[in-house]
């Protein structure tokens, strides 16, 4: 199957990713998309956001069998070029037969593009863990959830929600960050399925990111002190090592076993896949 990822970053972000040893947003949804896939993958990247010239040569964006858009540092209502960019292209997708997974920014971009609108959430930053997010009947009917617990946790970050869905959407899960953690719509020919949070993370990455992002969470009093950070980074970094602290810090399983916390992209590649064997 031909998967092509948008990669919602900017470059100065994702080079500071790999100057600090980590994957970009970007590497890190190719590799868990080839981990996880029981099918050959050819997959392509695309930085929409690193200039206007931002499709290789050749490029047909009908040749794809899915796509998947990444999260991103950026806020789509600062509307610069590199985010009206990424708009555009999600209106052409849009209107093109294309089975479409959105995570964070993702999900914002195309909920834009379709006419929803984002904001910056009244009840602030949702970071490192997205507590309790909770499957509603529609959510627990849907493919994406397949096999998912009703109630889970996954890795997060995002400062701003979707305030206003685009027309025809359903609310899959919601949390008591945010009423939209997961809905899907239909433009077109075009199916997306998008989420607020981030299933491609794991922890040994969002470990990394926490590190980078020390002072925003301190400041934002995620953590009591710096130990209480300490205690999490160290958890996160080697979760065999430090296994005793997972009780104390009351880590669910949805969030550390790779068959449940990737289960939306598993069912969102099976989901591709009998759309394939079907055509």
């Amino acid at each position: 199957m031909n998967i092509l990822i948008v990669d919602g970053n900017e470059k100065v972000s994702s080079e500071k990713y790999t100057e600090l040893g980590m994957l970009t947003q970007y590497e890190v949804y190719q590799e868990v998309l080839e981990k996880i896939s029981a099918y050959e993958l050819n997959i392509s990247i695309i930085h929409p956001t690193w200039g206007d010239d931002f499709l290789p040569p050749g490029t047909n964006l009908e040749d794809f069998d899915g796509i998947a858009w990444t999260g991103s540092v950026l806020n789509i209502y600062d509307l610069r070029p590199d985010v009206r960019r990424q708009i555009d292209l999600a209106k052409i997708l849009l209107q093109k037969k294309n089975k479409i997974f959105g995570s964070c920014w993702g999900l914002q971009v195309l909920a834009t593009a379709a006419g929803g609108h984002v904001r910056k959430n009244p009840k602030g930053l949702e970071a490192v863990i997205a507590k309790k997010i909770t499957l509603n009947k529609q959510g627990i009917n849907h493919p994406m959830y397949n096999d998912k617990p009703y109630t889970f946790d996954s890795f997060c970050w995002h400062y701003d929600i979707v305030e206003k869905l685009p027309a025809n959407s359903i609310v899959l899960s919601s949390n008591d960050n945010s009423d939209y953690q997961s809905f899907t719509f239909s433009r077109n020919n075009s199916e997306v399925w998008g989420v607020q949070y981030h299933p491609e993370f794991n922890s040994k990455w969002i470990s990394g990111l926490i590190s980078q992002r020390k002072s925003i969470l301190l400041e934002e009093d995620f953590f009591s002190s710096e130990h209480d950070f300490n205690i999490m980074y160290n958890y996160l970094s080697d979760l065999n090592k430090y296994d005793s602290l997972r009780k104390d810090l009351e880590i669910s399983d949805t969030l550390i076993d790779d068959k449940i916390r990737y289960r939306e992209l598993i069912n969102w590649l099976t989901h591709l896949k009998d759309n394939f064997s079907s055509i």
